[in-house]
């Protein structure tokens, strides 16, 4: 195991909390703003009814995502992030599990998402299978992915 998966602390944070404004922060620092994007003109109201996962170092955050239950057995994950400096750890992993087993707690059995073209094979790795077409989504190509989780 890497030494730094031994410092992390992995959570669900209450949205509109101080974390929570925090992690909106990062999101749009590493997912939006490399595309010339802003989180911020996004409509984020929705997000009340979601499950969002931290993901700490040091105190630090350095990765989060995004559970939204969809039906009595799917939910989407979305916003799947790790700062850069820390990809290549196995933290990435260490949270898909998270949240999947968090999911699994929710009573739901399905997990779908949609994977940029360049993680494709880091949810392949995780079991996640492609379902359907490839598809344009903030400018670049993706594919919906899904996984029985239990």
């Amino acid at each position: 195991m890497d030494v730094l998966n031994q410092e992390l602390v992995l959570r669900e944070i209450p949205y509109g909390s101080a974390e929570y404004q925090k992690m909106l922060i990062f999101r749009n620092l590493h997912m939006r703003v490399p595309l010339g994007l802003s989180l911020f003109d996004e409509d984020l109201s929705g997000e009340v009814n979601d499950h969002h996962i931290a993901v700490y170092r040091k105190g630090d955050l350095i990765g989060g995502c995004i559970i939204t239950p969809l039906s009595s057995t799917t939910a989407r994950m979305r916003q799947v992030v790790i700062a850069p400096e820390y990809r290549n750890h196995g933290i990435g992993r260490m949270m898909m599990l998270f949240a999947e087993e968090r999911t699994a707690q929710l009573g739901l059995s399905r997990l779908i998402l949609d994977s940029r073209l360049s993680a494709l094979r880091f949810y392949e790795k995780l079991g996640y299978r492609k379902v359907g077409s490839q598809f344009m989504e903030v400018g670049l190509p993706h594919y919906m992915m899904e996984k029985r989780i239990r």
